[in-house]
């Protein structure tokens, strides 16, 4: 919501006329683009005030004068969609009885749960305002690992197999994101989708045929890492040191050769050129650049060899922005940033006639040529 441009109102708008997604708000902004402070919970209503740059430093208060009837007409528009989900608050609704926070929320995870309401939440990730708001809603809303159909997979045959979650099941696991952590080293994220993962144990990697070994378990917190032996079917950690597994890998028993169904990753639309401030940030530019691109499969960095600048493309400006400052954040590097150059060329344009002649006597044979 930070963003210049940035319109709440418009965004929904095009979720249903590009996506044909129920987006309903259960938030809206308090402010936009450079105004932006706060937000307004529509299931509590109430606002919260952004006091600092932390997303710990806010204050509720009650929903400013100025906002109140778009919050009540909105929250109407929210409340006609969720009761659809639950007949005993249906009822309750047309009979003008105000439901509690407890019904709305289950309402709403009904709806997720059957993919027909998709509540939209509002932010900034840049200045780290929001996005608690979007983490509870994760664990209020969004289905646990037996609340929606198995996973399907495919064997070596390809043919398609359906993949139960249960402890008792054989190992199948996702590697969702390569992360680098400066205490450890290349982090794997991975979702354990059957069976229960040791460290300790070897692993096939199915989508390039590597052996790879479980050295380390780590549950990860916000501000701490905690080992751990072993992972059950549903749950998410990161494996420490697998050298051969990127985004997307399936890692199963090596004799269960099964390959979840891979990621497709969009192309990225927008191109930046970044040149190292120092002769210093040079060698540490091009680490930098290489375990980000190794993290996300949408970030991509090349060299063109016309005009020698280094490009870094994603998936629009703010993606770029956030990669630049995590150079300089993560691996002290200073970049300049700027626009790609354009390397014009010269070509014919039209048909023409002319003759010429070349003529160079140098003591030799000379040079001779007519054209």
């Amino acid at each position: 919501m930070d963003k210049v441009g940035a319109d709440f109102d418009n965004s929904i708008k095009s979720l249903h006329e590009r996506l044909g997604a129920n987006g309903i708000a259960i938030q809206y902004p308090i402010g936009q683009e450079a105004t932006f402070i706060g937000t307004i919970d529509l299931v509590e209503m109430n606002a919260r005030i952004y006091t600092g740059d932390k997303d710990e430093d806010y204050k509720i208060t009650e929903i400013p004068n100025e906002y109140l009837q778009k919050a009540k007409e909105l929250r109407e528009k929210m409340l006609e969609e969720i009761v659809n989900f639950d007949d005993t608050c249906m009822e309750k609704f047309l009979n003008g009885i105000e439901l509690s926070v407890v019904e709305i929320k289950k309402c709403i995870r009904k709806g997720v749960l059957t993919s027909n309401f998709f509540p939209v939440l509002c932010g900034s990730s840049f200045k780290n305002k929001g996005v608690k708001g979007v983490l509870d809603a994760v664990i209020d809303y969004l289905p646990n690992p037996l609340e929606v159909n198995p996973a399907k997979g495919f064997n070596k045959n390809d043919d398609e197999i359906t993949i139960v979650p249960g402890d008792d099941k054989k190992l199948c696991v996702l590697a969702f994101k390569v992360a680098t952590d400066p205490f450890v080293g290349r982090l794997t994220f991975i979702r354990v989708y059957s069976g229960i993962l040791k460290a300790g144990s070897y692993v096939i990697n199915t989508n390039n045929g590597e052996k790879e070994r479980i050295s380390r378990l780590v549950k990860m917190h916000a501000n701490n890492r905690e080992e751990i032996s072993e992972i059950c079917s549903g749950d998410i950690c990161a494996v420490v040191g697998l050298k051969c597994t990127k985004t997307g890998d399936t890692l199963c028993e090596p004799e269960y050769n099964i390959k979840l169904e891979e990621m497709k990753f969009a192309e990225p639309v927008i191109s930046l050129a970044v040149e190292p401030k120092t002769k210093a940030d040079q060698e540490k530019m091009g680490i930098a650049l290489n375990k980000l691109a190794e993290e996300d499969p949408t970030f991509k960095t090349t060299t063109n060899e016309e005009t020698g600048q280094t490009i870094i493309s994603g998936m629009g400006e703010l993606h770029l922005e956030i990669i630049v400052d995590r150079m300089k954040r993560e691996f002290n590097v200073n970049v300049n940033v700027g626009k790609p150059q354009v390397s014009y060329r010269e070509t014919f344009t039209k048909t023409g006639d002319a003759e010429g002649k070349y003529i160079k006597q140098s003591g030799g044979r000379g040079q001779y040529g007519h054209c």
